[in-house]
């Protein structure tokens, strides 16, 4: 059962995402979509897949599995997840509490769990929760425009496909607007702001000009992220919706988070928080603490895959964050495509699929 191989392949694809001028994608600028896929190997033959958070940062963060993290993981017992988890939180806890590294401890854990399905014979959703759902419901994620009418478009065309949650990641009023006009009005609409905002005060404004528009949430509102008191303040004072959580540093950030008042939904990211086992962690605090979960998951790889089988495990139903970007080469073909606003869960062992290398 002891690991025998960690290797690293960094898939990168061409895009598009219905930009009426081409060039650099959204507010991340993306020429290429990135999906860092991490292999485990075991001395039984047994493999798992796992993906470490990537767009800009993939080839950083392959180079931490490489260098650092996957030769300590060689000889270690894969079963222990637990254990293995901790001995390399601590081991390189010098290098942050978030960023490439833990991106790659984040890698190792989706496929050790994916080791651990494949064992049992078992999908993986089967190994976390009850809810066992066949389906889940996804919610189109746009990149920013910065145009209306390209938002009023790809609004139009992501309901025409099937979806019936759209989040924004627009800052712009009229792009906003834009969105909500093309959208039927009982279609909720999500708005990321990336931390856009230097203050609160900022922040209660343009939730205050979005009030009405049937908004489910306002999510990153201020910057630094990890100012949880501006954060609770908007949560106070708006009247919207507030979700945060993909910048944060792992569960310790969201009990704080939590113990704040913060937030009304919290967004744990697989592959960037520690793996299947940090969601877990934050998704039972967040029960405790009366907080909605609906990770974050703008990814195409094994990361979307396990955050797919966390949401069917899932008691309460929620959307699985699908990014709208059509890949030329997506990891896993059409297998995880949306269809009627759903996407389907493999019932394979483990995550279900394999890949395409």
């Amino acid at each position: 059962m002891k690991i025998t191989g960690v290797e690293t392949h960094l898939q990168q694809s061409a895009f598009t995402y219905g930009a009426s001028v081409g060039g650099v994608g959204g507010n991340l600028h993306l020429r290429t979509m990135d999906t860092l896929l991490v292999r485990i190997e075991c001395e039984d033959g047994v493999h798992g897949w796992g993906e470490g958070f990537g767009f800009t940062l993939a080839e950083t963060t392959k180079d931490a599995v490489d260098r650092l993290i996957g030769p300590a993981c060689i000889g270690q017992d894969s079963r222990d997840i637990a254990v293995l988890g901790r001995m390399l939180q601590r081991r390189f806890h010098n290098f942050g509490r978030n960023g490439p590294v833990t991106f790659g401890l984040s890698a190792i854990d989706i496929a050790l769990w994916d080791i651990a399905g494949r064992r049992a014979g078992k999908p993986l959703h089967a190994l976390l929760g009850s809810g066992a759902r066949q389906r889940v419901p996804a919610y189109a994620s746009l990149l920013r425009y910065g145009v209306a009418k390209d938002v009023a478009r790809n609004t139009a065309e992501a309901i025409r496909r099937g979806y019936r949650r759209i989040k924004l990641h627009e800052v712009d009023l009229a792009c906003i607007h834009a969105a909500r006009d093309a959208a039927p009005p009982e279609v909720p609409l999500m708005l990321d702001i990336n931390c856009a905002w230097n203050s609160a005060e900022e922040a209660i404004g343009f939730c205050r000009a979005v009030a009405g528009m049937n908004i489910r949430w306002v999510e990153e509102p201020t910057w630094p992220p990890e100012d949880f008191a501006a954060i609770a303040r908007v949560r106070a004072v708006s009247g919207c919706g507030i979700s945060a959580g993909e910048n944060l540093g792992g569960p310790i950030d969201f009990q704080r988070l939590f113990a704040e008042g913060a937030v009304d939904v919290a967004q744990p990211s697989i592959t960037k928080h520690g793996g299947v086992s940090a969601m877990l962690e934050v998704a039972a605090l967040a029960k405790a603490a009366g907080v909605a979960v609906v990770p974050h998951s703008p990814y195409f790889g094994p990361g979307l895959l396990a955050t797919l089988h966390v949401l069917a495990a899932m008691q309460q139903e929620e959307p699985l964050e699908v990014y709208f970007a059509d890949l030329a080469v997506p990891p896993y073909g059409d297998a995880l495509a949306v269809r009627d606003g759903f996407v389907a869960v493999p019932e394979g062992p483990g995550l279900g699929l394999e890949p395409l290398l």
